[in-house]
C-alpha cells in the first residue's frame, strides 16, 4: 500500500495526523533532514502508528522534498 506524507522537520513535538480530505498524513518531527534523520524518524512514526515493522516502511519518492511517499 502506498502512502502519502507532507513533512514538516524540525518541530518542536512529534506528531502524526490523518486528512481524510487531502488523503495524505501531516508529519512533524523533531529531526533536521540531515543524512536521512528526517526520513527514519517518519519511518519510525508511520511503524508505531501502522502497527508494522520499520523495516516493512520503504520510502518510494520525495527523498529530499517536504512530500514524500512511503510504502508498506
Amino acid at each position: 500500500m502506498i502512502i502519502t506524507v507532507q513533512v514538516k522537520t524540525g518541530a518542536r513535538a512529534e506528531s502524526l495526523v490523518y486528512d481524510k480530505v487531502a488523503n495524505v498524513y501531516l508529519v512533524a518531527v523533531k529531526a533536521r533532514p540531515i543524512e536521512g534523520d528526517a526520513n527514519k524518524a517518519i519511518i519510525k512514526l508511520l511503524s508505531n502508528h501502522l502497527n508494522v515493522p520499520k523495516t516493512q516502511i520503504t520510502l518510494k519518492s520525495g527523498v529530499r522534498s517536504s512530500l514524500k511517499r512511503f510504502e508498506y
